[in-house]
C-alpha cells in the first residue's frame, strides 16, 4: 500500500510588531513556487524535510541542520519540494527597516547561513509571535521586538561583515525603467505597447528580453507576483477575497485564486482564515 502523504497546511498572520510584514508557517508535500520576487526580506527556517531553490538563477539545496535561509527583496527566486515527505517551514517577511536594501548583494552571494545561534533566535521570535495561550493576533510586543532586535543584530553581523557587493545587472537601465513602470502601476497595469512608447519606442520583444535578462523572469510574471504580494497584505488586513482580488489588480476572485495557489500554496480564502497555530 502506498504511503499516505500528510496534508499541506498554511498559517499566516500580520503581527503588531514594526518591521515584520507577515509571519508564514507551512507544510508542503508537493509544491513548486514559480519564479517570483518579494518586496520584503524572507527569513526562513525548516522544521522538517528538504527544499531546493534558485536565487538569482543559482540553485541551492538545504535540509534541516542549522541553516537559516535569507532571501533579499527584489531578487527573483523559486522553490520546490525535494522528497515525497515534502517540508515544513517558518518564514518571517521583514521590511527594509530591519535590513536595508544595500545588503542585497551580500545576501545574494550567501543566502544560506549556517548559524545555530541565529536559528535559535529566529525560532524564539516565532514562538513569541504565535504563543498558543494568546488570542489570535495578539503579541507580547516588547518580547517580540526584543527578540527581533537580536535577530537583526546577528543578520547584520553576517551580511555587513562581507565585502560590499553591488547587486544589479550592469547596463540594464532599460529593464530598470520598465520595472519602475510596473511598480508604479501594480493594480492598473500597463500594456506592452504603452510601455514601449513610454520608454522611447523600444521594440516590445527587446523590452521583454532585456527585462528577463536582468531579473530572471518576464515582465508579466513579475507583475503577477507583485499583485499576489499586494493581495496577501489586503487579506491579512481583513479584506474579503473578492474585494482583495480587484483591489490588487486581478479580474475577479477566480483569477486571484489561480495565481495565489501557485505563489502561496493555498487559496485566498484559506489564507485569510489562517492564523497562529
Amino acid at each position: 500500500m502506498a504511503a499516505i502523504r500528510p496534508r499541506s497546511t498554511v498559517s499566516a498572520w500580520q503581527p503588531s510588531v514594526p518591521g515584520i510584514a507577515e509571519v508564514f508557517h507551512a507544510r508542503f508535500t508537493d509544491h513548486a513556487y514559480p519564479t517570483h520576487v518579494h518586496d520584503t526580506w524572507a527569513l526562513m527556517i525548516l522544521d522538517g524535510g528538504r527544499v531546493d531553490f534558485a536565487l538569482d538563477r543559482e540553485r541551492h539545496g538545504v535540509g534541516l541542520r542549522n541553516s537559516v535561509i535569507l532571501l533579499p527583496p527584489g531578487v527573483a527566486h523559486d522553490g520546490r519540494t525535494v522528497t515525497e515527505a515534502g517540508f515544513r517551514k517558518r518564514v518571517l517577511y521583514l521590511d527594509t527597516s530591519v535590513l536595508p536594501e544595500g545588503l542585497t548583494g551580500a545576501a545574494v552571494d550567501a543566502p544560506l547561513l549556517l548559524d545555530p545561534a541565529l536559528r535559535e533566535r529566529v525560532h524564539g521570535l516565532h514562538v513569541a509571535l504565535g504563543a498558543p495561550e494568546l488570542p489570535a493576533g495578539a503579541v507580547e510586543r516588547l518580547e517580540a521586538e526584543s527578540r527581533l532586535a537580536f535577530v537583526r543584530e546577528r543578520l547584520h553581523r553576517w551580511l555587513a561583515g562581507r565585502a560590499p557587493t553591488a547587486y544589479g545587472a550592469p547596463g540594464a537601465r532599460l529593464a530598470v525603467r520598465l520595472r519602475e513602470l510596473l511598480d508604479a502601476r501594480v493594480t492598473e497595469g500597463i500594456g506592452l505597447e504603452e510601455a514601449s512608447v513610454e520608454l522611447g519606442h523600444v521594440h516590445p520583444t527587446h523590452l521583454i528580453r532585456s527585462f528577463k535578462a536582468a531579473y530572471g523572469l518576464p515582465p508579466h510574471a513579475y507583475l503577477t507576483g507583485r499583485r499576489v504580494e499586494l493581495a496577501r497584505r489586503l487579506l491579512l488586513a481583513g479584506m474579503r477575497p473578492a474585494e482583495a482580488a480587484t483591489a490588487a489588480g486581478f479580474y475577479d476572485q477566480a483569477h486571484l485564486t489561480r495565481h495565489f495557489g501557485r505563489h502561496v500554496g493555498t487559496s485566498p480564502a484559506r489564507f485569510a482564515r489562517s492564523g497562529p497555530v
